[in-house]
């Protein structure tokens, strides 16, 4: 299945999580944020929520420093 990963075309399997899909793609799932299809969705749904076909996820990272 392909989804949107901040604008770029990824492929995944079917039965994909949102946190399966940052875990393929070496994504820190504890110091980011997740918006699929323009919804935020709190972190304690990554491991739950199912990725559909053309779904469309943007990822923001947080960044420390001072």
């Amino acid at each position: 299945m392909r989804v949107a990963l901040n604008g770029e075309i990824k492929e995944c399997p079917e039965g994909t999580t949102i946190e399966d899909l940052l875990d393929l793609y070496k994504i820190d799932k504890n110091r980011v944020a997740v918006e699929l299809n323009l919804h935020i969705i709190p972190r304690k749904e990554l491991s739950t929520r199912m990725l559909r076909d053309a779904d469309a996820l943007e990822v923001v990272t947080f960044v420390g420093g001072g």
